[in-house]
């Protein structure tokens, strides 16, 4: 019986409504943007730049300080963020976009 072997994150794009992730196995993940608050309220260009972490297994997005990791997509978790957590992201974003 041959071994399943945990899938790696090959590729990423994200729109204003979807993330898709394409897997190493070749299986592509398609789940809502409004399962992650912070790539939901992003600009395209925040959205666009990112990086593959965890030998495969996460996603990450420095300007927005969010992380999705594979295991959470593949059961079909969304972010875990708690709504003050998000409000006060949202506010330091407001305030910065004032002050260009």
């Amino acid at each position: 019986m041959r071994e399943a072997q945990t899938p790696e994150v090959l590729d990423v794009a994200v729109s204003e409504e979807s993330l898709r992730v394409e897997l190493s196995d070749g299986r592509t993940l398609v789940v809502p943007t409004g399962w992650y608050p912070r790539l939901f309220h992003a600009t395209q260009r925040e959205r666009s730049v990112w990086q593959i972490i965890d030998k495969g297994q996460g996603i990450h997005w420095q300007e927005l300080d969010e992380d999705v990791c594979l295991e959470g997509l593949l059961h079909g978790r969304g972010s875990s963020e708690s709504q003050s957590s998000l409000q006060k992201w949202l506010a330091s974003r407001s305030a910065n976009s004032e002050k260009r």
